[in-house]
């Protein structure tokens, strides 16, 4: 019999960016909560995510207070998360960081949502689509803002998971 994570399987990534924050200057840059303007958008991702039928096995956030929220927020708006993983890693993380947070996925996972920050987010979506000049794809180089998101598809294994895996499917910077 095979290894489950032996088999094509094909694999959907969210890279979504926090929702927009009050200004860092308020409060250690950890503890800040999302603006009105920022949970009306991580709501307002959520509704995507719903109408896109992406209901992930997994949910990755980073632990800082705009991150849970974002993510509380697009849940709030209807999106059933299998699973809830806070972590540490994901704050402050460089692209190569994020990657070896999602190298850690159970290879039955079949969705996974990560919610960060930039620039690691950008980067991130940037360095594991496939090069491309669809006007999403230069777009999501050029800017990719508070709760932007890419929807990324693959068929390697989290573990394995590298530069140009993956197709962009979707990329889009939803608002309330």
């Amino acid at each position: 019999m095979a290894d489950p994570s032996d088999l094509l399987i094909d694999r959907t990534l969210v890279l979504l960016r926090h929702a927009k924050a009050v200004p860092p200057e308020t409060m250690p840059d950890l503890d800040r909560p999302l603006s009105d303007r920022g949970r009306a958008d991580a709501a307002a991702a959520g509704r995507y995510l719903v109408a896109q039928g992406i209901e992930p096995d997994l949910v990755l956030c980073s632990p800082s207070t705009r991150t849970r929220e974002t993510w509380e927020y697009a849940a709030g708006a209807g999106v059933i998360a299998t699973d809830v993983w806070y972590d540490r890693r994901i704050y402050s993380a460089d692209s190569e960081e994020l990657l070896d947070v999602l190298h850690d996925v159970p290879a039955d996972v079949r969705t996974v949502i990560l919610v960060g920050h930039g620039p690691g987010v950008p980067w991130l979506a940037d360095e594991l689509t496939l090069d491309g000049t669809s006007p999403q794809r230069v777009e999501l180089t050029q800017k990719y803002p508070t709760s932007g998101l890419a929807v990324l598809h693959h068929t390697t294994r989290w573990s394995d998971l590298a530069a140009d895996d993956a197709d962009l499917v979707d990329y889009v910077i939803p608002r309330g």
